[in-house]
């Protein structure tokens, strides 16, 4: 008998592009102590001790003769927090009238549900590279660490200032580019340029809050590269602008916490009332061989609108924060210490409501950020709880381990 030769399966684009990029990364966590109390979630905004699936991505990207570029992601994300939607809607009528009598709601609540979102979906039109047009979903162009991507990050969660003050992912328009990038080509990321308008009310979002947009700048200079003490070394300078005028509702923290709760800790801050934002930030990036130090200032100004007679029910605030980092391969591209110092003063609360963490981490390249083992301690304290101790302690110690995998 003659088994039958099994025939070749073959993937092909559907469209003529002439490069397409299929991959993805997941990345394990267990955390373990008082989690995420540097993200200020304590007390009654405590977590558990948990193994979490942090992030499991799927992308796709191409390239099109045209000069064209396109990226399409999805994480398979797992909340944090109880998701509450609605279940079904049943209404009585007057039999007689026919007037609606009464509307009835059934919701369900799953605090462990599952789904697929989209993250970076966007298409890019790159002929000229000095002035490139982005259009889609991606994170916008505000803060160093926030648009780092999540698989070269020296410690494994981005920095509280971080995620309480940037705007993370929206969907927009974009105009950047180098603009060196054909006359000077030796020196074409001495300068790059983002300006984008946004909806402002976060990603997979296709309605605006309102008829304004989020305004979004960033500059970012490489003023010096070279050698220094025998190793490749480079300077790296970036500044930011922001400003959106927001309705009711919208949350100004996508990515983190940001609200001051009764007891201290941080959750997630929907406005009460119409508001604009006014935000800014700098950042720099020394790195001598294995050596880099990071730091980074962010600040936003809060200011409440009166819209239609109503007022914004809330006092304007001014959070700002900052951090700094440093990290050295004690074995070179295989072991990497590092540090960082971090403060937020969320500005709600007179008698003060910064937190502060010191983070120090190990990090172990197996095969570069492709498969990659991290630890991370970290020690936070609250001035707020310090202030008031009726509402127990005021100083949390956290230690998290990632595994990572790109394929």
């Amino acid at each position: 008998m003659v088994e039958e030769e099994k025939k070749p399966v073959y993937v092909v684009p559907g469209g003529p592009e002439i490069k397409l990029v299929l991959g993805g990364f997941i990345q394990a966590n267990l955390e373990d102590g008082d989690v995420s109390a540097f993200e200020g979630r304590f007390g009654l905004n405590a977590l558990k001790d948990r193994f979490r699936l942090r992030r499991a991505r799927i992308n796709l990207s191409g390239e099109f003769a045209e000069n064209f570029d396109f990226k399409i992601e999805g994480d398979f994300e797992q909340s944090d927090a109880s998701i509450t939607a609605l279940k079904s809607i049943t209404t009585t009528t007057d039999n007689t009238t026919g007037d609606i009598e009464s509307i009835k709601t059934t919701t369900v609540s799953n605090s462990t549900r599952t789904e697929f979102s989209g993250t970076d979906i966007f298409i890019n039109w790159h002929q000229f590279p000095e002035a490139q047009i982005k259009v889609g979903q991606w994170k916008a162009p505000f803060g160093l660490e926030q648009i780092t991507p999540d698989t070269k990050l020296f410690m494994i969660e981005r920095s509280l200032p971080t995620v309480a003050l940037t705007p993370e992912r929206q969907v927009g328009v974009q105009l950047w580019g180098k603009p060196f990038a054909n006359v000077w080509p030796d020196q074409k990321d001495l300068v790059t340029y983002y300006a984008g308008i946004f909806n402002g009310n976060g990603r997979n979002v296709n309605t605006n809050d309102n008829n304004n947009f989020m305004y979004v700048g960033r500059l970012e200079l490489l003023p010096w590269h070279g050698k220094l003490l025998g190793q490749e070394s480079s300077l790296k300078l970036g500044g930011d602008v922001l400003n959106s005028r927001d309705d009711t509702g919208t949350n100004i923290a996508p990515s983190g916490n940001l609200k001051v709760n009764a007891d201290g800790s941080l959750s997630s801050f929907s406005l009460p009332g119409a508001a604009e934002r006014t935000g800014w930030s700098l950042d720099a990036w020394l790195n001598i061989g294995p050596f880099d130090l990071i730091g980074e200032y962010l600040s936003e100004d809060v200011n409440g609108r009166t819209v239609s007679g109503v007022a914004p029910g809330f006092a304007d605030f001014d959070p700002s924060g900052w951090y700094v980092q440093g990290s050295y391969f004690l074995i070179p591209k295989k072991l990497q210490a590092a540090v960082r110092w971090e403060e937020l003063d969320p500005d709600q609360v007179a008698s003060g409501d910064g937190i502060r963490s010191i983070t120090g981490g190990l990090n172990y390249y197996i095969h570069g950020d492709a498969i990659k083992l991290m630890v991370n301690y970290i020690h936070t304290w609250s001035d707020f709880r310090e202030a008031h101790p009726e509402f127990g302690d005021d100083q949390f110690d956290e230690v998290i381990g990632r595994v990572q995998v790109m394929f």
